[in-house]
C-alpha cells in the first residue's frame, strides 16, 4: 500500500514543459527561458552594416556593434544579467522571473515571465545651449514586459510580448516619453539541432519616436552541445530593449537591413546537489 501510495503521489506531481524556445532569447528580445540556477551564460552578440552599402562596404561586413553580457541564474525561477554595447556605448541590466510555467498535462496552458531592464547611455554629453546643464537622469532607460509563451507541439512555439519603454529624455518635446509595444516572437523546430525563428515588435503609432521603425527579425538556431548559434537578419543595430524596440531606424522595403549572430555559452558556477562529486563542469 505504501508503495502504491508512493506511485499515485509521483504521477499527480506537475511535469513543466521544457524547451519552449533553445535560447534565453529569441534573437533580440527575451524568449520565455532561464537560465539553470547556478548557471553563467556567457552571450556574444554581434550585428554588422546595413546589407544596402552594397560591395564597397562588402555588403555591411566592413562595419559591426557588439554587446558583451553576462546572464547568471540566482534560482530556478530568477535570472539576472549585465551587459555592455558599443552601440551608443551602453550599459545595460535587468532581470527576469518566472511566474507560471506550462504543463503537461495541460492543467497551466502557458508560462509567463516579468522582465525588468534598465539602460545607461555612457556617450559623450551633446552640445547644449549656454547655461543649460545635462543631467546624469537624461542617460536612462527603463523597460518592463510581460512575456505570455505556449509550446504548442515539439517543434512549434510561440510568444508575445506586451512592452513599455520609458526614456527619461526624447530628442523633442512632441515625441512621448513612453514607447508602448506588442512583440510577437516564434519558433519552429526543423530538427534536433536546427530551429527557424522569427520576431516582431509593433509600436503605437502615436507614441513612436520620429524616424523609427518597428523592429522585425528571423533567422535560425542552430545548437552543438554547450552553445548555442543564433544567425540572422534585422532592421535593428541596437540590442537593447531601449535600442531596438523604440530606436530601431533600418527599413527593410529598403534594405537596410543587418546580418548578425549571437553566440551562448553556458557554465556551471554552483553544482546542483545531483551533479555534486561529478568532474564535468559544463551542462
Amino acid at each position: 500500500m505504501e508503495m502504491l501510495d508512493e506511485d499515485q503521489a509521483s504521477t499527480s506531481r506537475k511535469s513543466f514543459v521544457t524547451a519552449t524556445f533553445k535560447a534565453t532569447r529569441i534573437i533580440n528580445g527575451h524568449s520565455i527561458e532561464n537560465v539553470g540556477a547556478g548557471v553563467l551564460d556567457f552571450r556574444i552578440s554581434h550585428r554588422f552594416g546595413p546589407v544596402n552599402q552594397g560591395i564597397s562596404d562588402f555588403f555591411g561586413l566592413d562595419g559591426a556593434t557588439t554587446r558583451l553580457g553576462f546572464d547568471y541564474g540566482i534560482t530556478d525561477w530568477l535570472m539576472v544579467g549585465l551587459g555592455r554595447s558599443s552601440y551608443q556605448k551602453e550599459v545595460d541590466g535587468f532581470f527576469k522571473a518566472k511566474v507560471l510555467r506550462q504543463t503537461e498535462s495541460n492543467s497551466m496552458p502557458i508560462s509567463l515571465s516579468v522582465v525588468g531592464a534598465s539602460g545607461i547611455q555612457t556617450t559623450e554629453a551633446p552640445v547644449v545651449p549656454p547655461g543649460t546643464e545635462y543631467h546624469f537622469t537624461n542617460r536612462l532607460a527603463y523597460t518592463w514586459q510581460v512575456l505570455v509563451a505556449r509550446k504548442f507541439s515539439n517543434r512549434f512555439s510561440m510568444q508575445f510580448m506586451p512592452t513599455i519603454v520609458h526614456y527619461n529624455l526624447v530628442p523633442t518635446a512632441a515625441e512621448s516619453n513612453n514607447v508602448l509595444a506588442m512583440g510577437v516572437g516564434g519558433r519552429l523546430k526543423l530538427s534536433h539541432r536546427l530551429s527557424l525563428t522569427g520576431e516582431y515588435y509593433y509600436t503605437l503609432e502615436n507614441n513612436k519616436l520620429n524616424g523609427s521603425h518597428n523592429a522585425l527579425a528571423f533567422g535560425m538556431d542552430i545548437e552543438t552541445g554547450g552553445h548555442v548559434f543564433q544567425l540572422f537578419f534585422t532592421n535593428s543595430v541596437g540590442m537593447s530593449e531601449r535600442t531596438f524596440i523604440g530606436q530601431t531606424t533600418g527599413d527593410w522595403g529598403k534594405s537596410d537591413v543587418h546580418f548578425g549572430f549571437n553566440i551562448s555559452r553556458v557554465f556551471t558556477i554552483v553544482k546542483p546537489k545531483e551533479m555534486e562529486g561529478t568532474r564535468n563542469k559544463i551542462w
